[in-house]
């Protein structure tokens, strides 16, 4: 074998051995993942389809998605997680008539 084709064999397999180290990495904790579940609006990607898209006669893009059709959730933030928010709710007896 030449030296040429032992170098491009090593770089494939080098890419090979990254492709399978950063796969079981993400399997391991994926990228939305942490202690914040999901956001079940756009399943953790932060975006969704912008309203110019869906209404539209063919062509994309407004000030919300800057012209891109994804525009960022309004459920997360953007964020992709849904991260709980501390609330606390009061409830009053009713009151009763004398």
């Amino acid at each position: 074998m030449s030296p040429m084709a032992i170098t491009h064999l090593a770089t494939g397999l080098s890419v090979l051995a990254g492709a399978v180290l950063v796969k079981s990495v993400l399997d391991q904790k994926p990228m939305a993942g942490g202690p914040f579940p999901r956001c079940p609006t756009c399943n953790g990607t932060g975006r969704v389809t912008c309203f110019c898209s869906r209404w539209s006669d063919g062509d994309i893009g407004c000030r919300r998605c800057s012209g891109s059709g994804r525009a960022a959730c309004s459920n997360c933030g953007g964020t992709g997680t849904g991260t709980p928010l501390p609330v606390q709710i009061t409830v009053r007896p009713p009151s009763r008539p004398f």
